[in-house]
This record gives C-alpha cells, structure tokens and sequence, in this order.
C-alpha cells in the first residue's frame, strides 16, 4: 500500500479529505454531464442542421460548461483555504509557524505518488467493504496533539527544575551574604570599641 510519509493519524486525515474531494469532483463530472444532456434533449430534435445553429449550441454548451467549471473550480479554491487555515489555526494555539512549498504543488514525480496513494486506499477501501460492510471503523486518537503536549510539559518541568536549582543557589549565596555581612559588621564594632578604649586610656 502506498504511504504519504506522515504519522497514521495525519494520513487518516488525508483520507478523509480525499474521499471529500472525490465526492466534489464527481459532482462536479455530474454536473457537466448533464449539460450536454441538456443539449441532447432540447435543441438535438431535428434530423439536420446549419453549420450557424450547430455553432450556435456549441458556443452556448461551452459557455455553461465554462461557467460551471469555473464556479468549481473557485470553490475549491476557497475549500483548500479553509483546510490551511484549520491547520494553521491548530498550530498557532502551540505557538508553531507552518511553512508551504508551492514548488511541491506541480511536482510530477510528488502528484503520482498521491494519485497511487488515492488509488491503493480506494482499492483497499471497496475490498474492505466487500469483505465486512458493517465493520465500525474507530477514530483515530489525536497522537500529533498528545506527543507535543507530552514534549511541551516535559520541557516546562526541565526548566522547573532549572530554576528551582538556580533558587537554592541564589538563597545559599544570598545567606553566605548575610554571614559575611554580620562578621563585618561585629569586626567594625569591635575595632570602635577597642579605638574607644585607647582614646579614654590617653
């Protein structure tokens, strides 16, 4: 079976956006099919035509099949947008910066490695269903999310610990202070009182 190269949860969720996007794309193939039936039911009634009425529903068919591709075509456009910026959304609550490679996008060599991916779990996908069609199917558990929490608290406690050593070392350098404050100051008032003394003596 193919691979994408990321964790089983992500790849999961890759599927689950692949078999969106194949649902769109086949109503979007529907959709433009039935435009030339349409074309077949409403205008194809005589035996004959011109050459000016046979151009005459080309130009209308395409101008209806470019419009609805490029309604499609917009919207998912504007889908991809809202899927990076769930992603994006996800990853700034952790302070992350994600970074794109539009290069990637047209890389021929990249795009057959997801078309066989797409392949292999669609094929994968109706053996299994053939095999146990009531088979429940369970959730993914977020292991991305836990793994870097687990990394970030363990972090947090690393410094913990940092600090709490750099503590007991500021306090055991703040009273070694205070000890050799209290000695200067009984040595400074045990040379005023013995210059005391030799001042009363003359």
């Amino acid at each position: 079976q193919a691979e994408l190269g990321v964790n089983e949860h992500h790849q999961n969720e890759v599927v689950s956006y692949m078999r969106f996007a194949r649902f769109k794309r086949g109503m979007c193939l529907k959709t433009v099919d039935s435009c030339f039936q349409d074309l077949k039911d409403s205008r194809l009634v005589e035996e004959t035509f011109t050459v000016d009425e046979v151009i005459d529903m080309l130009d209308g068919l395409q101008s209806i099949v470019h419009s609805e591709v490029e309604s499609e075509l917009i919207n998912t456009t504007y889908t991809n947008v809202l899927l990076l910026r769930q992603l994006f959304s996800q990853a700034e609550k952790w302070y992350l910066k994600l970074q794109t490679d539009v290069s990637d996008l047209e890389n021929r060599e990249l795009l057959d490695q997801v078309a066989e991916f797409e392949k292999s779990e669609y094929t994968s996908s109706n053996e299994k269903s053939t095999a146990d069609p009531i088979k429940p199917k369970l959730a993914p558990l977020n292991e991305g999310g836990s793994e870097l929490l687990n990394k970030t608290v363990a972090h947090l406690q690393e410094e913990n610990e940092k600090l709490k050593t750099r503590l007991k070392t500021i306090e055991t350098q703040a009273t070694a202070a205070l000890d050799e404050k209290s000695k200067l100051e009984k040595s400074l008032r045990d040379l005023q009182m013995i210059q005391g003394d030799q001042k009363v003596n003359i």
